[in-house]
């Protein structure tokens, strides 16, 4: 399959569709679209997913059984049988040691590719057939009369990713005419003096080695360059796009941080931990400028990260500039509505709740007054982000657990002439790796500790034959006074599912051995005011047990629950379950949690038993991207197509902070891209990759 002639330049060349590579064809340029291989210039970048080193040579009479072994040799004879079903051709190879028999079944044409006496380089694993070793379907390469490289054996060889219709041979020897034709002319787009000081390759031998390495050493450096270079255009594609939006655009400067933060100080039942302190003096520092805060907040369950949300909203009216505070669900938005009107009643501020369940009537009363600026601050769903939706005067946007949220849907608050503040929260704590990417252009703040007097949860992996004995000791505890959620993976059960569901266990539990105590149910197909009711009865201490589904992940808060079951919890993902178990243990009484489940994996055994070692949520999270892998964090395992093509985030995460930093250095070094036109260029064609995906 010989690469066409390239027209008036390589660069042209490379940017035709594969089709018009020769020998590709309509039906492979098909299953080489479906691999994501559009261009002839694609296949450079179509890299290996593992390698075999078949570079090594044994005899014929070191072979054992289950091997996989290469070998020189000679064909000693040859037969094809055509048998009803299948056909069988079959050679016997030999050295000077001895002789093996090599297998191939479905494939006759092979009998017209080799002739006795014909030398080999044979790749395969030995197996016993017949009381006698074979190989079967093993990889070769003719060297009879061949003056070209050894492509499928002999070598370090490349493994591609294939579709239907595609074989390894076909890609294998496609990429290696192309490159061996092309590679030494791709123009390097990296600064010169960038390569030489961090030691990477030039372009062409890293595109050849990535492909077709002479040793491991060399693959290590083709790599190395290879990943770096997808990072490097990824944070300057980013870091580009901040500086020009920040040069570009104007916000409201918060004045008066100082008074507003003491008087607020003054007006809380409780002091603020060290952490809260120093997040609120990163973003008093940010919000007093004339340039949009872009910050992400994050802390583990019960930090008090609504709070130091509640600091911003006050400057923000000080200043006489409106808020909004955005959540996913309508729980956690009524809850905030509560917390932040709380808080901020010593002022007289008035807050507003909307969602999708605001009545009619409420409605337009709440549109005129955000219109008007007589509501300051709002609070509520995606029902915010709606046309119909104008506010007087908008200076900060607060988002609670952005990654229940869209880039399109937080986009849409932002935008305008004059852009506002933007704080972001998260309850999930983000392995500082990805937070490079998934929030790379919003500036970061953690609180890592909790309020003083906040007690560890108890938390126990138990089987499902000791869960009459768990819910036991638990109703004694309701005789006390205290109160327990049981949660559930699903609603209902289904004849396709044996996962226990939370209708049932709500029936079995209030008849069983919560039979003494009210039980309420929750989960999301109830209406907003049933909700409600079961929620308010709870926080009350009218209803003992709350049954529920994963709802209560993000919501209620109730000091006075003590205990949490999970049932199956090898169901749940592992932040998940910290994030349900962050649901409890928010009063000054012993809190226990206890995971039921009987995992069939080892990842399901080491979430569970990752729970009852650790409540660092930043840990857990850590030990979440190590068990998922960056795949399920960013959403590409199933959407199918990677961020990154060759860079891993969790295995090449130094390079990846490498590659920030250099970023970094060359858009504020004076003229940045500027004075590197191919640079420039190359940022632009992958910026609208990574930011695509990054939407979608």
């Amino acid at each position: 399959m010989p690469p066409a002639t390239p027209p008036d330049s390589l660069e042209n060349f490379l940017s035709r569709p594969v089709r018009y590579l020769r020998g590709v064809g309509p039906k492979r340029s098909e299953a080489l679209q479906r691999l994501g291989i559009e261009t002839i210039g694609d296949l450079f970048y179509f890299f290996p997913r593992r390698y075999e080193d078949r570079s090594r040579f044994v005899t014929v009479e070191s072979v054992a059984a289950g091997q996989f072994v290469t070998l020189k040799v000679s064909v000693l004879s040859k037969t094809l049988k055509r048998l009803r079903a299948m056909t069988i051709f079959e050679m016997a190879l030999g050295d000077s040691s001895g002789f093996i028999h090599a297998t191939w079944f479905n494939q006759p044409y092979l009998a017209r590719q080799f002739s006795e006496g014909d030398e080999l380089i044979v790749s395969g694993k030995a197996d016993v057939y017949n009381s006698r070793l074979q190989l079967n379907s093993p990889e070769y390469e003719v060297l009879t009369g061949s003056t070209e490289d050894t492509v499928h054996t002999g070598r370090i060889v490349p493994v591609y990713p294939l579709s239907e219709g595609l074989g390894q041979r076909g890609i294998r020897r496609a990429v290696k005419e192309l490159i061996d034709a092309y590679a030494d002319e791709a123009a390097d787009f990296m600064p010169e003096d960038l390569r030489d000081r961090l030691g990477l390759d030039r372009l062409p031998e890293a595109i050849r080695n990535v492909h077709f390495p002479e040793s491991q050493e060399l693959l290590e450096c083709a790599r190395r360059r290879l990943i770096f270079d997808e990072f490097f255009l990824f944070e300057l594609a980013l870091l580009a796009k901040i500086h020009r939006d920040r040069r570009a655009t104007r916000a409201y400067p918060f004045s008066h941080t100082e008074k507003v933060t003491e008087n607020f100080k003054k007006s809380l039942p409780f002091g603020l931990t060290g952490g809260q302190l120093e997040v609120i003096g990163e973003i008093a520092r940010d919000a007093a400028k004339p340039v949009p805060m872009r910050r992400l907040l994050q802390g583990d369950v019960g930090s008090g990260k609504t709070v130091v949300a509640t600091f911003c909203i006050a400057w923000a009216q000080r200043n006489g500039i409106q808020s909004v505070l955005m959540a996913p669900t309508e729980v956690l938005a009524e809850q905030h509505y509560q917390t932040v009107s709380r808080l901020l009643s010593p002022f007289g501020t008035r807050c507003v709740l909307l969602t999708g369940s605001t009545p009619a009537s409420e409605r337009g009363e709440i549109l005129a007054d955000l219109r008007s600026g007589r509501a300051p601050v709002a609070i509520g769903t995606h029902s915010l982000i709606q046309d119909e939706i104008k506010f007087s005067k908008l200076g900060l946007v607060v988002i609670d657990e952005q990654h229940k949220f869209g880039v399109r849907q937080r986009s849409a608050l932002l935008a305008g002439g004059i852009k506002p503040h933007l704080l972001v929260m998260t309850a999930t704590p983000i392995p500082r790796t990805l937070g490079l990417t998934l929030y790379g252009d919003l500036d970061i703040s953690t609180i890592r500790e909790l309020p003083a007097g906040r007690k560890p949860i108890q938390t126990f992996w138990i089987t499902q034959a000791r869960e009459e004995e768990v819910l036991r000791r638990i109703a004694e505890k309701l005789k006390e006074g205290e109160q327990a959620y049981v949660i559930y993976p699903v609603i209902e059960e289904t004849e396709k599912s044996d996962l226990a569901a939370a209708k049932k266990g709500y029936a079995d539990l209030r008849g069983g051995v919560f039979r003494d105590f009210q039980v309420g149910l929750i989960h999301g197909r109830l209406s907003r005011q049933e909700k409600d009711r079961v929620m308010k009865d709870f926080k009350e201490g009218k209803v003992k047990v709350l049954v529920s589904t994963s709802l209560v992940e993000v919501g209620i808060d109730n000091p006075n629950a003590t205990h949490m079951v999970i049932e199956h919890a090898e169901k749940f993902g592992l932040s998940q379950l910290h994030q349900l178990r962050g649901r409890i243990g928010r009063g000054d009484r012993d809190s226990y949690c206890f995971l039921f489940g009987e995992p069939t994996t080892e990842e399901g055994k080491r979430r569970l038993r990752v729970l009852t070692k650790t409540q660092d949520g930043f840990a857990i999270a850590e030990e979440d991207l190590a068990l998922r892998g960056p795949g399920d964090f960013l959403g590409t395992r199933q959407s199918g197509v990677p961020l990154f093509k060759i860079g891993d985030l969790l295995r090449d995460a130094d390079l990846l902070r490498l590659a920030r930093a250099e970023a970094a250095r060359l858009i504020e070094r004076q003229g940045g891209m500027a004075a590197n036109p191919a640079l420039r260029e190359k940022v632009e064609r992958e910026s609208r990759h990574f930011f695509n995906q990054a939407q979608d």
